[in-house]
């Protein structure tokens, strides 16, 4: 499991790597600076959408792994 501090450092170095500040960042996201801040310092509480413009913009994928995850693609596609 992921814990917020690995995810929070992962996020700052990717940030500091694309040579951005937390306000660059933030802005970049539209969300707010201490959105970011919060983040950065393992925040544990923070909204999905959030969390997803975040990573759109630093360019970080993650990867679910659920031993049901095949089960619940093929019903999905059993919907369309």
């Amino acid at each position: 499991m992921l814990e917020p501090k690995t995810l929070a450092g992962i996020i700052r170095r990717h940030r500091k790597a694309a040579r951005l500040s937390q306000l660059q960042l933030a802005e970049m996201a539209g969300i707010g600076k201490t959105v970011v801040f919060d983040i950065e310092k393992g925040k544990e509480t923070i909204q999905l959408s959030t969390l997803r413009k975040m990573l759109k913009v630093l360019n970080i994928k993650v990867q679910l792994i659920s031993p049901l995850r095949n089960q619940f693609l093929n019903i999905e596609n059993e919907k369309s």
